[in-house]
């Protein structure tokens, strides 16, 4: 039987799934808010949807005949897409929104990590009082987290020490008007991603990949939804060693075994820390950007894993290419604090070379594609080594043109790898 898949998301991370999926033997079809031009020449078809609607999602999806759905970003999942899909017949490729609140409720993410004893767990504490949160800064011995415990699209998040001052954190905490809060201990090491397929009880793991949330080269700036990513040859990154990495796979082991009847995607973002292996927090889906140096490299038939978890088969072992991935994320002038939007994006896949490109927020109109408020694309490199991998990125965004834009130009590069090598033998004191 030839397979008919639905793809929910119209983002970066969507058109790397909906590129994964083109060679595979089914018919593509494609449900977002916005129309991503890559997806939809991707695509069978393409259907503007509000994807935080069980009912709208599910009526296209019958439409279409669809007989697997992927739900790619968070907020479907919170407002139960996937439960919707799975009552009307179609398998969706993500967890129940029940099973989505290891991301969608951090609060819940953190209590759940305590009852089943996963290893890696920060201190915390939730809350729901104001003043009893900035009490708690004043008390605590050492720097704090503070979380609000729903969906920010990776923006709500101050760490203090870091971005700002326990002064600064109590004035974001007393004007956010969040209704809990999460404050957990500052953990301090080099973050990195493992992102996991999983079904059945079966977890198949991906190389690990760092992200870089900062809006300014050198780490600066604010939070970002992730201005781009690296990946290494191996399954580790050059500051960690094959332990570092199998202890973050057990804490997605020992996870999946306690989130009884979990499927899709479960994203473990880690700190490496001179103690070990912590976990930041958990995502109930691909990564954005971390999907784009993932998908590109997998040699697996994604659709194998698609059908296989819906049939209550093993997973098949999944396969890499051996090579490097640097991706780096093209954002309007101004973005994430005060975006310029309308800039036309002066390139396409062919001008991209031997890079691959991933349209995420933009606006296609009859005379081009124009940038919007939210990230615009995103260009991957694939090579031997990160070095190489970093060239090949920033040569097709300097031949392409920046005009409008804004890249982290020091992703991937020698200097920025080297330092995160250099802060973890300063923290290991090696």
């Amino acid at each position: 039987m030839t397979e008919t898949v639905l793809l929910v998301g119209g983002g970066g991370r969507e058109h790397a799934i909906a590129r994964a999926l083109a060679d595979s033997d089914c018919s593509l079809y494609a449900a977002a808010g916005n129309r991503n031009p890559g997806i939809a020449r991707l695509a069978d078809g393409f259907e503007t949807v509000e994807t935080t609607d069980p009912s709208a999602v599910t009526s296209y999806a019958e439409s279409v005949d669809a007989t697997l759905a992927v739900v790619g970003p968070e907020a479907p999942l919170e407002a139960g897409v996937a439960d919707a899909l799975d009552d009307a017949g179609v398998y969706a490729f993500g967890p129940q929104a029940e099973e989505a609140r290891i991301e969608t409720d951090k609060g819940f993410q953190r209590r759940f990590m305590a009852r089943n004893d996963i290893p890696g767990l920060p201190d915390f504490e939730e809350f729901t009082d104001t003043e009893a949160a900035c009490a708690y800064i004043d008390e605590y011995d050492g720097d704090l987290v503070v979380k609000p415990a729903g969906l920010t699209g990776g923006k709500g998040v101050r760490v203090i020490g870091d971005q700002v001052t326990a002064e600064e954190a109590k004035a974001y905490i007393r004007e956010s008007e969040h209704d809990r809060l999460v404050l957990e201990e500052r953990l301090v090491g080099e973050e990195f991603t493992v992102q996991a397929l999983v079904a059945n009880g079966d977890v198949r793991v991906t190389p690990a990949v760092q992200d870089h949330k900062r809006a300014y080269e050198g780490d600066e700036g604010p939070n970002t939804g992730g201005m781009g990513s690296y990946s290494d040859a191996t399954l580790e990154l050059p500051f960690m060693d094959r332990a570092d990495y199998l202890a973050a796979v057990e804490i997605l082991e020992a996870t999946v075994e306690a989130l009884d009847g979990y499927k899709g995607v479960l994203y473990g973002q880690f700190m490496l820390t001179a103690d070990g292996v912590n976990v930041v927090e958990f995502n109930a889906r691909f990564g954005d950007p971390e999907a784009m140096n993932t998908l590109p490299v997998l040699e697996t038939d994604p659709l194998d894993v698609l059908v296989s978890a819906r049939e209550g088969e093993s997973l098949p072992q999944l396969q890499f290419q051996s090579g490097a991935t640097v991706c780096k994320y093209a954002v309007p002038d101004g973005y994430p604090t005060d975006p310029d939007a309308g800039a036309k994006v002066q390139i396409d896949p062919e001008s991209a070379g031997d890079a691959r490109l991933f349209y995420a927020s933009v606006d296609e109109r009859d005379d081009g594609i124009y940038t919007t408020t939210s990230r615009s694309f995103a260009v991957v490199g694939i090579a031997d080594s990160i070095t190489d991998a970093e060239a090949i990125t920033t040569d097709a965004l300097q031949r392409a043109g920046t005009e409008g834009l804004r890249v982290r130009w020091d992703i991937g590069t020698p200097d920025l790898v080297q330092s995160r090598i250099d802060h973890m033998a300063e923290l290991r004191g090696e």
